[in-house]
């Protein structure tokens, strides 16, 4: 046996020892490779299972969302926000699903008729679509009220007019007699005089009543049905009655009087001197007095506001002792001089000049009207109802 074949079988039985080892290697690197494929392809199936399921539990709610849009009575109380989100969704599936591009379609024509937008302008901006609806439905909100309003009023005014035809056919005598027109019957002071009239008995009362009537009518005809304004009286009472300011007129009750004292000039500028048991005299001086009292209360409380509880109860003591002690000498020189110097300390050099101006434009103190048991201070007497109103001036209403 040769040196040379014991060298080529220890080569052969390398070789092959190597091969075993390479084929064993090349045998675990495909094995891992056909895990890592069926790895991969595993989770590439989950993966594309979890999408399907997503994707179906999106469009299973895609549905719900739009499911309402197919119903009239939901498009009645949606509200704008309501609305741009089932848009927005059914923008986001009509490319996928049937019933998302049936939603879309219903919602443009929707949207269209009642509000005037088209959705194919607005894209899948969900907030502009809000904000335009929200603004028209305003809009559409008001007009409703407004007519909702005037539908109230015409009731309103239907119930008004049957009201007065009832009215006057209950009034229609005294109506003839005094000529009076049927819409006058809304003045409810002229209303009371004719029902009265109407169910007047005796001379004196049925003299009363027409007087009343008459009285109602002329003041109609000067102020018209609904009376002066608030501003005809205020313009009227401070260019009468000093110390009269607008704050006066921030009170019902002082309107009132300042009505009744209009009412009872014109009627005196008018010649009309009013009945046996109310003659006209009395009732102006009544007004006015009430007038005096009113504006004269008001400032003593607006007073103790401004200078304090101390020093309105001085300067009340203090006043009430000047009364007392020049109570005949009221409107002289020497009472106002007194009374200033009462007022010193207590308050500003204007308060005691305006307090000043208005006890100068009353001829006797304004506390007596209210003192019981007495007449309230009379105005000068004229011999004709005119010239009482007449007398007048910026000052005051002559003494």
């Amino acid at each position: 046996m040769s040196e040379s074949d014991g060298m080529d079988d220890v080569l052969d039985g390398g070789l092959r020892q190597s091969l075993m080892v390479a084929s064993r290697i090349a045998e675990t690197l495909a094995r891992r490779r056909q895990e890592s494929q069926r790895q991969q392809e595993h989770q590439d199936a989950q993966a594309a299972h979890e999408a399907r399921a997503r994707l179906a539990a999106e469009r299973s709610a895609a549905h719900a969302a739009l499911a309402p849009v197919a119903k009239d009575q939901w498009w009645d109380k949606a509200q704008p926000s309501d609305i741009a989100a089932a848009h927005a969704v059914a923008e986001g599936w009509k490319d996928h699903d049937p019933a998302a591009l049936a939603a879309s379609e219903k919602i443009r024509t929707e949207v269209q008729r009642r509000y005037g937008i088209d959705t194919r302008d607005v894209g899948t901006d969900a907030t502009y679509l809000a904000s335009g609806i929200e603004t028209i439905a305003a809009e559409q909100a008001r007009r409703a009220a407004v007519a909702e309003h005037r539908k109230g009023m015409a009731l309103i005014a239907a119930a008004q007019a049957e009201e007065l035809r009832a009215k006057a056919r209950t009034l229609a005598p005294e109506m003839e007699r005094h000529q009076v027109p049927v819409e006058y019957l809304n003045n409810p002071a002229l209303s009371e005089a004719l029902h009265s009239a109407h169910d007047a008995r005796t001379p004196a009362a049925i003299e009363a009543a027409d007087t009343a009537v008459k009285e109602r009518l002329y003041l109609i005809g000067k102020d018209g049905i609904n009376g002066p304004t608030i501003d005809q009286l205020r313009e009227e009472t401070t260019a009468n009655f000093a110390g009269a300011g607008d704050r006066h007129f921030e009170e019902a009750t002082f309107v009132d009087a300042a009505r009744d004292w209009h009412e009872a000039k014109l009627l005196a500028e008018g010649g009309f001197t009013g009945s046996q048991e109310q003659p006209l005299e009395q009732r102006y001086e009544r007004t006015e007095a009430e007038l005096f009292a009113r504006i004269e209360a008001m400032g003593r409380e607006l007073e103790s506001r401004v200078t304090g509880d101390d020093n309105s109860k001085r300067l009340q003591d203090q006043g009430r002792k000047a009364e007392t002690s020049s109570g005949a000498e009221y409107g002289s020189a020497g009472h106002h001089q007194a009374f200033a110097a009462a007022l010193a300390g207590t308050a500003s050099e204007e308060r005691i000049k305006g307090r000043l101006a208005a006890a100068r434009s009353e001829g006797t103190h304004p506390s007596a009207a209210l003192v019981t048991g007495k007449a309230p201070a009379k105005a000068q007497k004229t011999n004709s109802g005119a010239a009482l109103g007449a007398q007048k001036s910026r000052s005051g209403p002559s003494r």
